[in-house]
């Protein structure tokens, strides 16, 4: 394999609005990051993905760009970032922009001007369809429920959105949309920016006969078939590729809901031609429900073990695997794959990093899953912010589909906000996030869980983390080793190993709280990489025990 910077790294994905807030207005900021460069120093992490500065109405939390070369005011200004790439390269860590190209703000310049008349020269930057029988061009939803068609008085047509109404989706067939885009890319490359997140970049190429769909069980409904994974995304992404990635030397991944093996294959292919690697999301799909995702089903071991196992052998020698357990679209890991009781939340914490990490892969880590921070269980809906959330609450209770209790608790197993409340810097008020009053609250369970109290404790899930980190930098094994699961029925035990020419290494983690007889050895004279238990026995899982032994033949 191909020796790219990429596939030793480690990522962390910082959510600026929830991160920092250096000025006390309760908003996460650039300058607060600034201050916690050294933290991330200490952890050891190589690249930072920033979830989206740019300017926006905020509509849904930056991810609508009303100006792509300009930053959110509640972020700070181009000065500030400047400061933070500056800074972030003096300690050797490179900086991931969040890309969103699928769709812009409805206050951006251009579709401002595309709305104006049916003849402007920005109209088709958008896509306009006429109505049908006087109702929308075809059936499909939007990501937040409701139709994914808007109409516009004005020039009465109709705009597409697969996100919100105030995300218009932009008209990729348009060549100077495209142009338009890669010249925007190649400003922040040229700025010295070190790789893109792109955001539903699996989205850009539709089906234009836009034909009516049926009932759809995907992220995007009865639109799926015709706008995930389109007929010219390849082209698309090959041309991007041409005109702004490969004249840098950069980390690429594209977030690509519903996206199979077979297609990852062609976005992630070794030969370079498109993007380094994906975010699949057959994993965090596993317990959805006849709702989605708004359900309290637990996650089947042996069908998580199927799906990450079958990226990771499918992939290999032919593209490259992301790995993650949460992000800012999904609830806190240790919440939902390990247990977040206060007797059990760090060794499980620290048995899903084991389990990921010494996977073929780059890892992620999302914001405060390094302290074992847990969802927050809110218990009602005025405390949510996220308007997937709201939008659905209302939506699926008003119908009479869910009860309002249920759907409470599934918001709170479930719902983005979980891995949105505010970082937990220490046991000061607010978790030491912010002087004001923060944008979302903050956990309560803030007072025992802070970095204060980890960054400085060995046995901490932070030094954990901090261990996994240089562990990948010390052992070719865990980058490039053969993948093979074992014990692949067992619905507790999540055991693999990974080979590289004598050496084997064996992963055993157990995701339950109970102490289990396992049919595994622990090998005689191997050498103990990492455990979260001082002492091992073999033969036995104590709950949540998680051990990596690697061996050599002689």
């Amino acid at each position: 394999m191909n020796k790219q910077w990429w596939k030793s790294s480690v990522v962390y994905q910082i959510y600026p609005r929830s991160f920092m807030d250096s000025n006390g207005d309760g908003i996460g900021d650039l300058n607060g990051i600034i201050r916690k460069l050294d933290y991330l120093k200490e952890l050891g992490v190589d690249v930072l993905w920033i979830s989206p500065i740019y300017k926006s109405p905020n509509d849904d939390n930056g991810y609508d760009i009303s100006d792509y070369q300009d930053i959110m005011d509640e972020f700070g200004t181009m000065e500030d970032f400047d400061r933070l790439l500056a800074g972030a390269h003096e300690r050797k860590i490179k900086i991931m922009m969040d890309l969103v190209v699928n769709h812009t703000s409805d206050e951006h310049p251009w579709f401002q001007e595309s709305r104006k008349s049916k003849d402007n020269p920005y109209r088709d930057f958008y896509i306009w369809r006429d109505p049908v029988d006087g109702k929308e061009p075809n059936n499909w939803g939007a990501c937040f429920g409701g139709s994914a068609w808007e109409l516009d008085e004005q020039t009465g047509m109709y705009y597409l959105h697969l996100f919100s109404k105030k995300q218009p989706d932009l008209n990729w067939e348009n060549d100077e949309v495209r142009r338009r885009i890669y010249e925007m890319m190649n400003w922040w490359c040229e700025k010295g920016i070190d790789g893109f997140r792109m955001d539903v970049i699996s989205l850009l190429s539709k089906v234009q006969t836009f034909p009516d769909g049926e009932k759809g069980d995907g992220l995007y409904g009865n639109s799926d078939p015709y706008v995930c994974n389109g007929p010219r995304i390849h082209e698309f992404l090959q041309e991007m590729n041409r005109e702004v990635l490969s004249k840098y030397d950069l980390i690429t991944v594209g977030e690509t809901s519903g996206v199979t093996v077979e297609q990852a294959k062609k976005y992630a292919n070794l030969d370079g031609s498109e993007l380094n690697m994906v975010f699949q999301f057959e994993h965090a799909f596993l317990n959805n429900g006849p709702y989605g995702k708004w359900t309290d089903n637990p996650v089947p071991l042996p069908e998580l073990k199927e799906v990450l196992s079958k990226w990771q052998t499918e992939l290999e020698g032919k593209a490259w695997n992301s790995l993650y357990w949460d992000n800012h679209d999904q609830p806190r890991a240790v919440s939902r794959y390990g247990n977040d009781s206060p007797r059990y939340r760090e060794v499980s914490a620290k048995m899903l990093a084991t389990c990921l990490h010494m996977m073929q892969g780059t890892p992620y880590i999302y914001q405060g899953e390094e302290l074992g921070m847990t969802n927050i269980y809110f218990e009602s809906i005025d405390d949510y912010k996220d308007i997937e959330c709201i939008d659905n609450y209302y939506e699926l209770t008003g119908s009479g589909l869910i009860s309002k209790e249920d759907m409470i608790r599934y918001l709170g197993l479930r719902g983005r906000d979980n891995a949105r409340t505010p970082m937990q810097w220490d046991d000061t008020e607010n978790a030491g996030f912010t002087t004001g009053t923060p944008w979302l609250k903050v956990n309560p369970n803030y007072k025992q869980i802070n970095a204060a109290s980890q960054v400085h404790d060995e046995n901490s899930v932070f030094s954990y983390y901090k261990k996994l980190i240089s562990l990948r930098k010390q052992y070719p094994i865990i980058i490039d080793g053969h993948y093979e699961l074992l014990l692949p029925e067992d619905d507790k035990i999540f055991a693999y190993t990974r080979t590289l020419g004598k050496e084997k290494l064996l992963v055993i983690c157990n995701f339950s709280e109970e102490t289990l007889d396992c049919p595994l050895g622990l090998p005689e004279h191997g050498e103990l990489l990492i455990a979260n238990y001082e002492t091992q026995e073999d033969g036995v899982l104590k709950p949540y025990e998680a051990i990596a032994v690697l061996t050599t033949e002689e």
